[in-house]
């Protein structure tokens, strides 16, 4: 059994995610001292915890489950285990002696190796069409992108683009929009001549429009809800939860975020008026949640775009915010987030896709 899925009731809630990162399960389960099962806690229920307002450096004793669902070693069957995981959309059943210590566990993908329980593609999500912003000069990997435009980027025997959409199209997408300008009629040619199970069309600025400015060309030709996403990242999420989560605030854009943590590699220095030292924090570590660069959107927001304008999405936030619109967030882990639009984090997303899958 995999020590790293188990968490102690005091730990806070900033270890918790860490500590997600770093199992391939979306769960922990939460023990006291002698290991006894007291409850679970999911990226859900931490990405609740998060939206509540409260602090990352609390325990988990707010934000875990305390009711998981488990299995006593004499009764655990791999037929029950599966009913359960179907019935109940559970991805992970911890099992447990008679004395309530956890013994193992299992996850939806041990008990489905053999996919008979696979889940089937959401066509909740089938008529949400992506526009993916791919018109970028890519400045930030020159000179490679002198001659190469970034959306054609090579990630695991195809390009990034095609990583992108094959994310969404788990969740029944068929529709993308591509909104081209550097090198554009090099990502169209590409996207013509291969073969695929989805729909391409072209948007096509005649200059730069920022990071949302190419979405007023989309005017009358999407209606409701439609996702927007970067062209240099990749963002695992549960896109269906998240357009759920869009509706139900009643948003006009909901941001997808990602919870950062930087360690400073120095003693900081904190003083007062003259120089005198109040403190001084050894390698302090800051957490920060950003934006990821993919977004749900409302069609009617479309409308607050300037024409042949260059306008970002920053931009397009802060009018919706002075107009009382609500732009909402999702936050997801910081291994559910790959940003390669920087040379080292491409190499390191290149050889992530070479061992195993992202």
């Amino acid at each position: 059994m995999n020590k790293e899925i188990l968490i102690h009731k005091k730990n806070t809630v900033k270890e918790a995610l860490k500590q997600l990162d770093k199992v391939a399960t979306k769960t922990l389960l939460v023990v006291d001292g002698s290991n006894k099962l007291i409850g679970s806690i999911s990226d859900g229920d931490i990405r609740r915890f998060i939206l509540s307002g409260k602090d990352l450096t609390d325990d988990i004793g707010a934000a875990y489950n305390k009711t998981p669902v488990y299995f006593d070693e004499k009764d655990f069957t791999l037929t029950k285990a599966k009913e359960v995981m179907l019935n109940k959309k559970i991805e992970l059943i911890p099992i447990v002696n008679n004395e309530g210590v956890i013994t193992n566990y299992i996850t939806w993908a041990e008990a489905f190796s053999d996919n008979s329980g696979k889940q089937t593609v959401n066509d909740f999500l089938s008529s949400i069409p992506l526009v993916i912003m791919a018109g970028g000069k890519g400045t930030r990997l020159e000179p490679f992108t002198n001659v190469f435009p970034k959306p054609l980027f090579p990630i695991g025997g195809q390009t990034i683009t095609e990583t992108i959409i094959d994310e969404f199209k788990k969740y029944g997408i068929k529709d993308y929009y591509l909104t081209l300008n550097y090198k554009g009629s090099m990502v169209e040619s590409y996207f013509n001549s291969i073969e695929k199970d989805y729909n391409v069309k072209y948007i096509k600025e005649n200059k730069f429009l920022g990071t949302a400015g190419s979405l007023r060309l989309l005017k009358g030709k999407i209606k409701g809800t439609f996702l927007v996403s970067n062209c240099d990242i990749i963002v695992k999420a549960k896109y269906d939860d998240v357009v759920a989560l869009h509706e139900k605030n009643n948003a006009s854009i909901t941001i997808l975020s990602s919870i950062k943590h930087y360690k400073i590699p120095y003693g900081i220095v904190s003083f007062e008026n003259g120089g005198i030292v109040t403190e001084v924090s050894e390698k302090p570590e800051y957490t920060f949640t950003i934006n990821t660069g993919v977004y749900v959107v409302n069609s009617d927001v479309i409308d607050l775009i300037p024409e042949d304008t260059s306008f970002n999405m920053t931009d397009l936030i802060e009018v919706l915010i002075k107009n009382n619109k609500k732009v909402a967030t999702y936050p997801v882990n910081e291994n559910d987030y790959v940003d390669i639009g920087l040379w080292d984090e491409y190499k390191k997303t290149v050889n992530k896709f070479n061992c195993e899958e992202l």
